[in-house]
C-alpha cells in the first residue's frame, strides 16, 4: 500500500480512537472537553447556524475524522524530505512521537485558540493541556501501530 494512504487511513483510524475516547471521557466527566464537540461547535459557529447536540457531535465526528486522517498523510509526505522512505519512518517509534508532539503542541496554540476554546484550550479548564496530552498519547499508539501494519 502507498505509505501516504496508509498513514491517511492510520490517521483516520487513530482519530477515531483519540475522538471517540474524548467523547466517552467528557460524558463520564473525566474530561471537561470533548474533540468532537469542539470541532461540531466550531464548524457550526464559522457557517452561523445553530444545532443540537447530535448534529454537533456527528459533524465533529466527519471532521476530527478527516483532519486526523489528512494529519496522518502528512507524516508520509513530510518525512522523505527529512531523509527517510516509508518503511524506516513508519517503523520509528522516536520520528512518530516527535511528529505527534508537533501536532499536540499545534493543538495547544493553534488548534484551540482558533476554535474559541483559548490558549492552550483554558475556556476548557485549566487542564485542558493535560488532557489533550493524554489523548495524543493514544493517536500516538494507535497511529504507530496501524502504520506498521499498513505500509
Amino acid at each position: 500500500m502507498h505509505a501516504v494512504i496508509a498513514g491517511f487511513l492510520a490517521g483516520a483510524a487513530s482519530g477515531v480512537i483519540m475522538g471517540v475516547i474524548s467523547h466517552i471521557l467528557f460524558k463520564l466527566r473525566a474530561f471537561r472537553s470533548s474533540l468532537i464537540v469542539i470541532d461540531g461547535s466550531f464548524f457550526f459557529r464559522t457557517i452561523g447556524k445553530e444545532a443540537g447536540p447530535g448534529l454537533v457531535a456527528g459533524a465533529g465526528l466527519i471532521i476530527h475524522l478527516v483532519t486526523s486522517a489528512v494529519f496522518g498523510a502528512v507524516y508520509f509526505i513530510a518525512t522523505p524530505v527529512l531523509g527517510f522512505d516509508p518503511p524506516q519512518a513508519a517503523n520509528s517509534a522516536a520520528l512518530i512521537s516527535l511528529y505527534i508532539f508537533v501536532l499536540y503542541i499545534s493543538m495547544l496554540f493553534v488548534a484551540l485558540p482558533i476554535s474559541g476554546e483559548g490558549l492552550l484550550g483554558r475556556r476548557s479548564g485549566k487542564n485542558s493541556w493535560l488532557e489533550q496530552l493524554v489523548l495524543h498519547a493514544f493517536f500516538f499508539g494507535g497511529y504507530l501501530a496501524f502504520v506498521r501494519i499498513l505500509v
